[in-house]
């Protein structure tokens, strides 16, 4: 294995030249399917489009839309003409779609209808109010100057918006050569991406990636599972995400095999296309492998084309990991380790380790790329098994946080190490293990104790489907154990139930004293468990009981 020097735009024009017919990308639910020739063309027609428009290198492009057919179009058409994809979150809402347009110095901004609660189509026309009596092409905007197109991924038309039709119809007016001078000029150690971190504190920060980056990241991760040309992935994680566009974008392009795409989360989607193309491998959350296991319908399909993937995103529970191996067929299924800043991966278990290896600990360390766990308080490196900050550095650190060099100072530091701010340790074989966020810890009474440890405890307890543990504010200890619990359909539960489980078998100062049955946990738009949201309903829940935590 070497690092490679590939723009994203070389990796697809390379498979369309050795492997034209093969199937890339394939929606099984209406039977969509594009060869590598067919999507480079398509790509190279949307690149000489959005030239068109005004897009050239350096641009800054954002995409707001789930897993739609063209995501991954505009992604690469971006990438061989130097422009930067700004992937949008499909969950925002009004004020945060305004703060990625402004923080991001958007030029163009492709979306679709919108998901779930919210029209994307209404929030736009109400941060650009201009665009209602603006001819595509000449919006002026007071708010947002440097906002200049609105593209809609579809047929339909609105006004003062580009359709995708529209945009490729205007990319047949561009020579080819305008191309390939574009093209020339572009290099793997420009920015390609930006993804705004979930801003689980604080505002959201631009994270830039690189071509050499990304594609190498999911290079190493098709290879950590031994991923061959003959490999088809189900991806049904967002694109927005970097488990998406990097861990399983990347890798398919950099594998040269066939991507199953799923457009929204539905778990008879994802189990219907695992049937009908016969993927190899599958990604999840364990929030989104959990609801395929308990689906009604689980047992219709035949999952036993499925070797390999990755569970990733939060914690993995050691009895999902099981059921997923024993029920879904994933003998080799990995945990990856990692964050937006590190491209993301930066450990990852391999397809030869134990059982309890894969599932009690995140793997070691990528290829060209170190890891270290460093004393959060000295900086020095910690010992065997001594817990501290996961940090790492190599080719996959990001270029920076866009406008924020002093947000970059802190999160890379002098001597060039990404600080996670994750706790972790690493075991005599090289492991590591992820024991929580530093922000995480539930410190009570001077006693530091890590949700990670009771979540494993109570997932053994028979009923529970699945649990998050949280600090809870408290007046006389500074936080007390509070554990969030989704019971299995049909079951019944009392916190004194949950209680007596633990009582003799933990530490009692580790016995959750507040106890919420819930039917959802709050989840990012990346499938991400909000643990401040799940902190913040405690105050509300014990509030609603008349209970003041002291």
């Amino acid at each position: 294995m070497e690092l490679q020097e590939k723009t994203l735009g070389q990796w697809l024009e390379h498979w369309a030249a050795v492997t034209p017919d093969k199937e890339y990308i394939v929606y099984s639910d209406r039977d969509l399917r594009f060869t590598w020739k067919d999507f480079n063309d398509r790509v190279d027609r949307m690149a000489k489009g959005m030239l068109a428009i005004g897009v050239k290198k350096g641009t800054h492009v954002g995409i707001w839309a789930t897993n739609v057919p063209d995501w991954l179009t505009f992604l690469f058409a971006g990438a061989k003409i130097g422009a930067v994809l700004v992937t949008v979150n499909t969950n925002y809402k009004q004020s945060e779609l305004e703060y990625l347009v402004e923080d991001s110095d958007l030029h163009t901004l492709c979306i679709t209808e919108g998901v779930f609660d919210g029209s994307y189509i209404d929030m736009v026309y109400t941060m650009l109010p201009e665009l209602k009596e603006t001819q595509r092409g000449y919006l002026k905007s007071e708010r947002f100057p440097k906002m200049k197109n609105v593209v809609y991924i579809g047929q339909e038309k609105f006004r003062g918006m580009y359709n995708t039709p529209e945009l490729l119809l205007l990319g047949e007016n561009i020579e080819d050569t305008t191309l390939v001078e574009a093209k020339a000029i572009v290099n793997c150690h420009d920015v390609v991406n930006m993804q705004y971190t979930s801003g689980t504190t604080g505002f959201p920060k631009g994270v830039m990636l690189t071509h050499y980056n990304i594609a190498n990241n999911g290079y190493f991760t098709g290879e950590n599972m031994q991923f061959t040309a003959d490999d088809k992935l189900c991806c049904c994680v967002p694109l927005f995400h970097c488990f998406g566009i990097t861990l399983a974008s990347m890798n398919v392009l950099t594998h040269g095999c066939t991507q199953v795409m799923v457009e929204r989360f539905d778990p008879l989607v994802v189990l219907a296309s695992v049937h009908k193309e016969r993927c190899t491998a599958l990604y999840g959350v364990p929030t989104m492998f959990i609801a395929e296991l308990n689906h009604p319908m689980f047992n219709m399909f035949d999952l036993t084309s499925l070797r390999t993937g990755i569970m990733a995103g939060s914690l993995c529970p050691p009895e999902v990991m099981r059921a997923v191996i024993e029920k879904m067929h994933l003998t080799y299924i990995t945990s990856v380790y990692g964050l937006t800043e590190s491209s993301p991966g930066m450990t990852q278990s391999r397809t030869d380790q134990s059982f309890e290896e894969r599932c009690y600990t995140v793997g070691y360390e990528y290829p060209f790329t170190e890891v270290r766990i460093l004393n959060p308080e000295t900086g020095e490196e910690c010992g065997i098994n001594e817990p501290g900050e996961v940090c790492c550095r190599g080719y996959l650190l990001m270029k920076g946080y866009y406008k924020k060099p002093e947000a970059t100072a802190e999160a890379i530091d002098k001597d060039g190490w990404l600080h996670s701010g994750d706790l972790g340790v690493k075991d005599e074989s090289g492991n590591y293990r992820i024991t929580g966020r530093i922000k995480d810890m539930i410190i009570r009474g001077g006693e530091n104790i890590y949700p990670r440890e009771i979540e494993d405890f109570l997932y053994k307890m028979e009923g529970i489907k699945d649990i998050q543990v949280v600090g809870v504010a408290s007046e006389k200890y500074g936080e007390e154990v509070g554990a969030f619990i989704i019971l299995h359909d049909g079951i019944s539960m009392t916190e004194e139930d949950v209680k007596d489980y633990c009582r003799g078998q933990i530490a009692r100062h580790k016995i959750p004293k507040y106890i919420f049955f819930i039917k959802d946990f709050p989840l990012t738009g990346s499938g991400k468990i909000q643990k401040f949201k799940l902190r913040e309903l405690s105050l509300e829940l014990l509030a609603e009981k008349g209970v003041t935590p002291v």
